[in-house]
C-alpha cells in the first residue's frame, strides 16, 4: 500500500496540521510517512500545501509530481493540481472556496460542504478535521484510533479538551463525504 496526497489551500485553513496530523497518524500505524509542507513567506492569508505519503515499503522521495488524493481547499489550489490527480485517484473539495468546478472525468470528485459543517457545529476550527474525516472515509489509509492518538501528539496539551469535538468533525467528515458518492 501506497498512498500519495497532496493537500492545498490558504494558509490559516488547517492545510499544514491536516497533514501533520494524518502522518503522525500514519506512524501511530506503523507505516512509513513523509510530510512536506510548502507555504508562502505570509502563512495566513498565503497559498500553502502540505505533500504526505504514506506506505506500508520505504519511499525513495517525498518528491511527487502526480498524486493519489488531492484535498482542495480554494480555487488557486484546484487549477494548480487538479490535473496532477493520478487517472482514478480521488480528489476531494469544498465548494464553499471553488468557482469554477472540476472538470475531470477519470478521477473521482467528491465536493464536501466541510465550511457550513463547521459552522453548524459552532466551531470553523473543525474545519480541517472534517475534511480529513472525508479523506479517510473516501481512502481509508490509517484507523480513525490512530487519528486521535495522533491529535493527542500534535495538540498542545492545553487544547485536548478540544479532541472530542474534532473526534465529531472527523465523523462528520465521513458522514458527509459518504452522501456525495
Amino acid at each position: 500500500m501506497k498512498e500519495e496526497i497532496i493537500i492545498a489551500g490558504f494558509g490559516g485553513q488547517g492545510v499544514l496540521s491536516m497533514g501533520k496530523i494524518l502522518a503522525y497518524a500514519g506512524l501511530m500505524d506503523n507505516l512509513e510517512v513523509t510530510w512536506m509542507p510548502a507555504y508562502g513567506p505570509e502563512q495566513r492569508g498565503g497559498t500553502a500545501n502540505v505533500t504526505v505519503i504514506l506506505s506500508d515499503a520505504p519511499i525513495s522521495s517525498p518528491v511527487l509530481d502526480t498524486f493519489d488524493t488531492a484535498v482542495i481547499l480554494n480555487q488557486q489550489s484546484l487549477d494548480k493540481f487538479e490535473s496532477k490527480v493520478k487517472p482514478g485517484g480521488t480528489l476531494i473539495y469544498d465548494p464553499s472556496g471553488i468557482h469554477h468546478l472540476p472538470t475531470r472525468t477519470d478521477i473521482t470528485v467528491v465536493p464536501v460542504n466541510a465550511m457550513d459543517a463547521a459552522i453548524e457545529m459552532k466551531n470553523t476550527k473543525t474545519y480541517n478535521m472534517i475534511l480529513l474525516g472525508s479523506l479517510l472515509a473516501l481512502r481509508p489509509i490509517v484507523d480513525t484510533e490512530a487519528v486521535v492518538k495522533a491529535l493527542r501528539k500534535t495538540l498542545p496539551e492545553r487544547h485536548h479538551h478540544l479532541i472530542p469535538l474534532n473526534e465529531q468533525a472527523i465523523a462528520k467528515g465521513m458522514e458527509l463525504s459518504k452522501a456525495a458518492l
